[in-house]
């Protein structure tokens, strides 16, 4: 597959900033970004990535460097990854937590617990993954 690269301006938007840290972490090499939008959600995936390995320096102004690696050179983290009160962050770090080669727990604040995640949990499973839930709520324990 050829190499892509390039320069991309796109709006400081909550949802395309979580896409962007996660894909960028998942992609070997340095990821530059602007105007990334640094709200609470947000923060809560870059501080996850960064637990489980992945460089990323934040500066002023909405920007941002992820220095991404391949899944299997992420490092199990030390502590439970807390996606605080994003259900983004939660769903969509899952994906990518069922293909690691070690054991890992996520959970978040109470407002995100009492959020159902059999969406995810269901259709993760059937695709092989190995997930521990709270009767379909976080915490959720990735094997």
């Amino acid at each position: 597959m050829p190499k892509l690269s390039g320069e991309v301006v796109l709006p400081g938007d909550k949802s395309i900033s979580h896409r962007a840290a996660l894909f960028s972490a998942i992609r070997e090499g340095v990821s530059y970004f602007e105007n990334i939008n640094f709200n609470q959600d947000c923060l809560a995936t870059i501080q996850c990535l960064q637990a489980l390995g992945v460089s990323i320096e934040t500066q002023e102004h909405g920007k941002l460097q992820i220095h991404g690696k391949n899944l299997k050179d992420w490092q199990k983290p030390e502590h439970e990854l807390n996606a605080e009160n994003s259900g983004t962050t939660a769903r969509l770090l899952s994906a990518l937590l069922v293909n690691l080669n070690f054991a890992t727990r996520l959970i978040g604040d109470d407002s995100l617990s009492k959020r159902p995640m059999k969406r995810i949990i269901e259709p993760l499973t059937r695709m092989g993954a190995n997930i521990k839930s709270n009767d379909g709520y976080l915490p959720l324990e990735f094997e």
